[in-house]
């Protein structure tokens, strides 16, 4: 008789440091049936729940004979899954995907006008820091496709990230994907458009026809699952040729609601080190702000990268509001308060606001085409500006 070959397949993480993830070793038999080796911390308790999922994916997949070794660390079902799936996929080719159902706090949607105060940076192939972001009120969420995944783990984030959308409660806040570059970006947009994303964020862009074909394909990605909602876009301005395309990046495509800049590749393309002080980015970044002025979206900063430094995230944050930003990005929870605070109106800009609307209030009473406040003459983009410090205010309840 003759001896088989084993196909084995891996997917996951292991290691003294993770947590809420799981190890895969999944090997193709003959014959054998399904045997199972479980090493897991929660193993009294969750046992034998982990091992009937294991043979329902199995079961889908139809594999009828294999060895599943795991190593779980406290992962949830979730993540179980998209590590079995992601395993299957790399040992046989198949199409179909073990989806896990959308949970009914993840069906909310979002505006073209959403504050994007904030919005945390997570990693897409590390779960156990999508588990609680939420709690931490971020105005968005972006699990990442591109830098922070290793190329070779690129397919099981795709597939994790879609159980993610479906199973993870964010607690409201806007539901971001980062995907790749074109064109392997295509593949993160199939993968998980269908599930309730509300942004996809472009790194690295330059061409306005790949935001033109991006929206395309997501266009026909919504239509072929069925749905009805609107994905809106965010480019990521990162290169000196971006900067110069900015306002062509801006006003190319109806879906883009927001731009953001990535300070960290932008200064390597342009050969200088990142300050504190900022110099060496003031030029792109007041561009960038003009940009979308001029088009009518939001200008949104980039990371602020020392999450041990509270006192110059601060003096940042209020430097890029000064800029004209109306967010930036964070890369750990403890930045969300510090930058809500910087971005929302300081009382007495809400003071000085409301002062101008009721002068302009009380001038369109008595039929008068000039509003003053006492000696001062206030033109009409001035009196534009407090509205929508008032409006804001009292969204954010500060009035």
């Amino acid at each position: 008789m003759e001896k088989s070959t084993p196909i084995t397949a891996i997917a996951g993480n292991t290691g003294e440091k993770v947590r809420s993830d799981c190890y895969i070793s999944l090997e193709k038999k003959k014959e054998g049936g399904i045997k199972i080796d479980l090493q897991s911390k929660v193993g009294s308790m969750y046992g034998r729940h982990i091992k009937e999922l294991i043979h329902g994916i199995l079961a889908f997949y139809q594999l009828e004979h294999a060895e599943v070794k795991i190593i779980d660390t406290g992962s949830l079902d979730f993540v179980i899954m998209a590590r079995m799936e992601a395993a299957i996929k790399k040992m046989i080719s198949v199409d179909k995907s073990f989806l896990p159902g959308l949970i009914p706090e993840n069906k909310y949607g979002t505006q073209r006008d959403a504050y994007r105060f904030s919005r945390l940076y997570l990693p897409g192939n590390t779960p156990a820091l999508m588990l609680n972001a939420g709690i931490h009120k971020p105005n968005g969420i972006i699990l990442d496709l591109e830098d922070s995944v290793a190329p070779s783990k690129k397919e099981e984030a795709r597939i994790l990230v879609r159980n993610a959308l479906c199973q993870v409660n964010f607690y409201g806040a806007e539901r971001m994907v980062r995907i790749n570059p074109l064109p392997s970006g295509l593949q993160d947009l199939e993968a998980v458009v269908p599930y309730n994303v509300h942004v996809i964020l472009i790194p690295k862009a330059e061409d306005p026809e790949d935001i033109l074909q991006i929206d395309k394909a997501i266009k026909k990605i919504v239509q072929d699952a069925g749905r009805d909602n609107e994905v809106f876009l965010m480019p990521i301005i990162e290169t000196a040729r971006g900067v110069e395309n900015a306002y062509q990046l801006a006003t190319c495509c109806p879906s883009v609601v927001a731009m953001a800049i990535g300070l960290e590749d932008y200064t390597a393309d342009i050969g200088v080190s990142r300050t504190s002080q900022g110099t060496e980015s003031l030029y792109a970044r007041t561009r960038l702000v003009n940009a979308c002025k001029a088009a009518g979206i939001q200008p949104i900063d980039s990371v602020y990268s020392d999450v041990s430094d509270m006192e110059g995230l601060e003096k940042n944050a209020r430097t890029s509001k000064a800029l004209g930003f109306e967010g930036m990005g964070c890369i750990h929870p403890r930045q969300i308060r510090i930058i809500h605070q910087a971005f929302q109106p300081a009382r007495e800009e809400i003071e000085k606001a409301l002062k101008i609307v009721n002068a302009f209030r009380q001038a369109q009473k008595k039929g008068l085409g000039v509003v003053s406040l006492g000696s001062k003459m206030i033109d009409p983009p001035v009196v534009k500006r407090a509205e929508r410090i008032v409006k804001l205010a009292g969204q954010l309840g500060l009035l």
